[in-house]
């Protein structure tokens, strides 16, 4: 899934086996599992660390560092799309912003600075609902998704559409 998504594949197989396996696992541990070179798990391990991905903890008795992953499904969603939107996001919402105040913006043709005002407003927007939905619990966010499609019903006029209550929706354990 991670190659799919950009991500390294090592990066990815790490961060699988320490999700599914539960527990703390040293490098060593890692490399032999995986069948990766001992450099290549490091390099890695460093990438998720930089990702806040993974945390190095110790074992009582032992000197060398073992690497573990939150077990909670929505936490680790929620650091990689709050990651990714401090490394790739904002910076482009940075950049744009710039770019419009720019002493030689207004030299462009008005059809070129509306395209960038546009993107600049709609990737604005898009940061301001991704940080709301980072506040979210975990419980309101997954009801929020599952009423996505009634949401989008409503919104667009369907003449039969109506806002489902949360508890239509989600199984009853919610």
């Amino acid at each position: 899934m991670g190659t799919s998504w950009g991500v390294n594949r090592t990066v990815s197989q790490i961060h699988a086996l320490l999700f599914f396996h539960g527990r703390p696992l040293h490098a060593e541990e890692i490399s032999d599992t995986l069948t990766v070179a001992r450099s290549n798990v490091s390099t890695s391990i460093k990438e998720l660390l930089n990702w806040n991905l993974i945390r190095t903890t110790q074992i009582l008795g032992d000197r060398r560092d073992y690497y573990e992953t939150s077990s909670d499904v929505w936490e680790l969603f929620r650091t990689v799309v709050r990651e990714r939107k401090e490394r790739e996001f904002d910076p482009t919402v940075r950049m744009l912003r710039e770019l419009v105040k720019e002493d030689g913006f207004d030299a462009e043709t008005a059809d070129a600075q509306d395209r960038v005002r546009e993107t600049l407003r709609l990737m604005e927007s898009l940061g301001l609902w991704a940080d709301e939905m980072l506040r979210l619990s975990p419980a309101t966010l997954e009801k929020v998704l599952r009423m996505g499609a009634s949401v989008q019903k409503f919104v667009r006029g369907d003449s039969d559409a109506k806002l489902l209550d949360p508890a239509q929706v989600l199984p009853p354990t919610f």
